[in-house]
């Protein structure tokens, strides 16, 4: 049985959010969550690169918007050449009031001081969407929590609601390679169902720790170490 840990809580919100879902060319189409990679990609901005993340690093994940909707972008595409062709303008769906609590379960006090002082700024999703983040010690305890938000590797409980995501949990950093999983998650947050877990927090949401997103997974031969 999981033991109760404490825990970094980090709480993450933004006015507008966008996740490209790579699964489609020529639309701008978002995921309803940020992929793990993604959440990673935020962290290492705060330790200020992935040289100085921990390559086992592991975090539980939760996230929730309040609405959605669209607006154009300027698109610069890339001839047959590989040359930039004229700027077009293009629709990009993006979620708006945008919530992400993403729990750690080691070296509190180190990512509590990155996250107070992070080394570049912390974005979540298009490079233009800055965050507000603001940390919390909590206490985990063992057994099964309410799904609600939470981002659920796939298999953690076949009771799981939602939809079943492919999502990119780690990008090589030349990004020519990448590891895709499956998670739950229910766009709603109001899953009551009882999943299990690696813990619960203290209003009794399900924590699940995703696999680790470190780049550094990726070997020369491009195969997963």
């Amino acid at each position: 049985m999981t033991m109760p840990v404490e825990a970094l809580r980090v709480t993450v919100t933004a006015p507008i959010v966008s996740f490209r879902n790579p699964l489609y060319a020529g639309v701008q189409l978002t995921l309803p969550c940020p992929p793990p990679a993604t959440v990673g990609g935020m962290l290492a901005a705060a330790a200020g690169g992935w040289d100085a993340v921990d390559p086992a690093l592991r975090f539980g994940m939760a996230f929730h918007a309040r609405g959605m909707g669209a607006d154009l972008e300027t698109y610069h595409p890339l001839d047959a050449t590989g040359k930039k062709a004229d700027p077009t303008p293009r629709e990009r769906a993006f979620l708006t009031d945008a919530t992400l609590t993403v729990w750690l379960v080691a070296d509190l006090d180190l990512w509590e001081r990155r996250l107070r002082r992070p080394v570049w700024p912390l974005r979540l999703g298009r490079s233009q969407d800055l965050v507000a983040v603001v940390t919390q010690r909590v206490i985990l305890h063992s057994g099964p929590g309410r799904q609600g938000p939470a981002i659920l590797p796939e298999g953690t409980d076949s009771q799981a609601v939602g939809t079943l995501l492919r999502l990119p949990t780690a990008i090589s950093l030349d990004r020519g390679r990448t590891r895709w999983d499956g998670y739950h998650f229910d766009a709603s947050g109001r899953g009551e169902v009882l999943v299990a877990s690696d813990w619960a927090d203290e209003d009794g949401q399900a924590v699940a720790l995703v696999p680790p997103m470190h780049p550094g997974q990726f070997s020369a031969l491009g195969t997963l170490s």
